[in-house]
């Protein structure tokens, strides 16, 4: 009787379970279905506004790059460096895409505080992560409009010397007399000294030559008159300076200044160096150096 009940019950438990998952089944199946009827609703009815922000999107790709093409012309026709032009051209690109996608966000429905929220919120960890890096972007961008320099001009900054090879978004690079490339930030660049040797057509040679206190001041400097006469690299106009500038220990000192074209100036200077120097043992005029004279007095007793 007891084996009997108990059979009983367990098939009333089984199917009160089976009663009760049936409803749960098909109460999800109805919310799925429900749910993607959802989705496919709103996907239809937002999808002549995604087709346009997507038309929005690629007309606006297309206008960029005729912008751009209008921009890389404009580039062409200035005095534009080439790396500087081609950065130019690669930031205006940046900035209109992002404008581009902008308004097919806005298109969109999508806030534009959040659109903010988020390009800001970059721009300062890019900011953060890259301080030095925006420092030579910046320099970049003023040597860009000042124009202190070009490709090709003989420069001096912190002691380093030579001629521009390139001037790049972040480093400008030199090449120094003996053939060492030198790359230097440009945020270095816009804080330190610049002399340019190249901005002008012309540049002035400067020597000293000494001779000694016995010898004749006049015809020491008619000796250098006729070297420097005898140059055809050397201008007559600004007048060759000949002047006697100093007294030394043991000889006098006769400056030298005389005006040549830019690209002449080591060549004038190696010719007056070595030209002076075979005039002055021509005519017997000595170029002294230093000593010391000791004299040893005897003790007398």
């Amino acid at each position: 009787m007891t084996e009997i009940l108990t059979s009983a019950l367990t098939e009333t438990a089984e199917t009160s379970t089976t009663e009760l998952q049936i409803p749960n089944v098909k109460e999800s199946v109805e919310n799925a279905s429900s749910l993607l009827t959802s989705i496919t609703d709103k996907f239809i009815s937002a999808l002549p506004v995604l087709a346009f922000a997507v038309t929005v999107f690629f007309l606006g790709i297309i206008l960029s790059k005729i912008l751009l093409k209008i921009t890389a012309k404009f580039v062409e026709r200035s005095n534009i460096e080439n790396t500087a032009g081609s950065f130019l051209i690669s930031l205006v690109r940046v900035i209109l895409y992002i404008l581009v996608a902008i308004i097919a966000l806005s298109i969109l429905n999508v806030p534009m505080t959040s659109i903010v929220t988020v390009i800001g919120t970059a721009g300062i960890a890019i900011g953060l992560a890259l301080q030095n890096s925006l420092s030579n972007l910046a320099g970049g961008f003023i040597i860009l409009f000042s124009k202190p320099f070009k490709s090709g001009d003989l420069i001096e900054i912190d002691n380093s010397i030579g001629t521009v090879d390139s001037i790049g978004i972040l480093y400008t690079k030199i090449i120094t007399p003996d053939n060492k490339s030198i790359f230097i930030p440009n945020g270095k660049i816009t804080d330190a000294k610049i002399i340019n040797y190249s901005e002008t057509s012309t540049r002035r040679v400067d020597l000293v030559f000494d001779i000694a206190y016995g010898d004749s001041f006049e015809k020491a400097r008619n000796v250098i008159r006729n070297v420097v006469e005898s140059d055809s690299l050397i201008l007559s106009e600004p007048e060759p300076l000949i002047r006697m500038c100093s007294h030394k220990e043991s000889s006098v000192g006769i400056c030298v200044q005389v005006w040549t074209e830019n690209e002449n100036y080591w060549k004038v200077f190696y010719n007056l160096t070595e030209s002076v120097k075979l005039e002055f043992d021509r005519n017997n005029i000595e170029i002294p150096y230093s000593q010391i004279d000791i004299h040893i007095k005897e003790n007398q007793e």
